[in-house]
């Protein structure tokens, strides 16, 4: 028997479902005037992307934008988890507005809105203006006032139509990701990079929320990405370097926004190469939240190592994998939710908001039955922790569409839909129909 998902049915009245996409990932960053962004660059340099490939047509969302949507209503989702690309608005990062780029996030919304869409806006998935990138990007402390500018703009032009907010997705991948282990861009391995991004990513995200509060938004969120970190032995050594990685991975955002503080373990490293005076930030990072987002894929196991901290390692694991050879560990998502909840967020709703994972194109020897379980498992873990009194109010899946996998290029699909990038032209896998019977009509 094929996997089935289960029915809205079997969730809380009001338990929203939706899909997501980000703006370099689909829609065209040659389109529309949009300016280039350090992902532009990135790609250029080779072997930092597979086969150098670029964003600069992606899956043509920015012309294909109705059909994609009709797709996101047909399927019977709730909620369009979409975000806006900085350099299509604002091509230099600063100063002049590209109305063309306003204009597309417009239609885009009332797209969503005559469709019964509610749209979820994330004003920041990774793609910085190549022009403020020079300037030395997340390094420096200006961009905060930078990025509160870009938001007032979009509020200005969107804030009233908008379902729900969040600044900056996964601030983990936006710091370590890009500046310690340099597998996105700008590239870097520089642990002063890494911790001055890390905090000025934090105090962008707070002055966002601040703007946005000021022009009267509402339901204004954050957006973390969580691994479980399972010691690859048990051994001392193992479970420190596990809880290293916790602490710089999974705690380091949750706590700066809901307690005013970094982990000590991440302290340990971080520390010496924070900014200075970074400790006189906490009040605007804490802007109070409506919600909390959690992105979830898979855990690691981390063993110790030697060198300078963090001073541990990845090594393999026994669960199946994804084809971006991730395991798969559906127990870990229940375990944030409750963990989460328990320690930072209280009683505010949390939102699973990515959640999903790559496998191979559809065929008579990979019939989409793995995505589909993996969507089944993990949203039988959404429900353990609802009836466990977790406040849950929303599942996200990722993705809509088969995209640009960042530093992977075309080669990862995690899409309910098939694309193919010579044609361009989108067909819904068996994933998606399976959605589309739990979901039976949207309301």
């Amino acid at each position: 028997m094929p996997p089935t998902l289960p029915s809205r049915a079997d969730f809380p009245t009001g338990f929203q479902f939706g899909a997501a996409t980000s703006a370099y990932q689909i829609e065209g960053q040659s389109f529309g005037g949009a300016g280039l962004s350090h992902w532009d660059s990135f790609a250029a340099t080779p072997g930092n992307v597979v086969r150098a490939e670029n964003g600069a047509i992606a899956c043509d969302h920015y012309h294909r934008w109705a059909e994609d949507l009709d797709l996101l209503a047909g399927a019977g989702f709730d909620i369009y988890r979409f975000s806006t690309s900085w350099a299509r608005i604002q091509p230099e990062g600063r100063g002049a507005v590209n109305p063309e780029g306003l204009d597309f996030y417009d239609q885009l919304v009332d797209g969503m809105l005559e469709r019964g869409l509610k749209p979820a806006l994330t004003l920041y998935h990774w793609e910085l203006p190549a022009a403020l990138a020079d300037l030395g990007g997340w390094r420096n402390r200006e961009i905060a006032n930078r990025f509160a500018d870009f938001t007032e703009i979009v509020a200005r032009r969107l804030g009233d139509r908008i379902w729900s907010a969040a600044p900056i997705n996964e601030p983990w991948c936006v710091g370590w990701l890009s500046h310690f282990l340099g597998q996105h861009a700008p590239g870097l391995r520089d642990i002063r990079a890494t911790a001055h991004a890390m905090h000025h990513i934090l105090l962008a995200h707070g002055r966002a929320i601040e703007v946005m509060r000021g022009h009267g938004m509402g339901n204004l969120g954050a957006v973390c990405n969580f691994e479980f970190a399972h010691p690859a032995d048990e051994s001392p050594e193992a479970a420190r370097a596990a809880a290293t990685y916790d602490a710089y991975y999974n705690r380091f955002f949750v706590e700066a926004l809901f307690k005013g503080r970094y982990p000590d373990l991440a302290l340990e490293g971080l520390g010496p190469h924070l900014p200075t005076g970074w400790q006189d930030d906490f009040d605007t990072i804490r802007a109070p939240l409506d919600w909390l987002g959690l992105n979830y894929y898979t855990c690691k196991r981390i063993a110790p190592d030697t060198g300078p901290w963090p001073a541990l390692k990845e090594v393999p694991g026994p669960l199946p994998k994804t084809a971006m050879g991730w395991e798969i560990d559906p127990q870990a998502l229940g375990h944030f939710l409750r963990m989460v909840s328990r320690e930072y967020s209280g009683t505010l709703p949390l939102y699973v908001t990515e959640n999903g994972m790559a496998a191979p194109d559809p065929s008579p020897d990979h019939p989409d039955d793995d995505r589909i379980a993996y969507f089944a498992t993990h949203l039988a873990e959404v429900r353990a922790a609802i009836a466990d009194g977790v406040p849950v109010a929303g599942y996200i899946a990722w993705s809509l569409l088969d995209n640009y996998e960042w530093a992977l290029g075309y080669e990862k699909r995690f899409g309910l839909v098939h694309v193919d990038f010579e044609t361009l032209r989108r067909t819904p896998k068996a994933s998606y129909h399976a959605w589309k019977t739990a979901l039976d009509a949207r309301r």
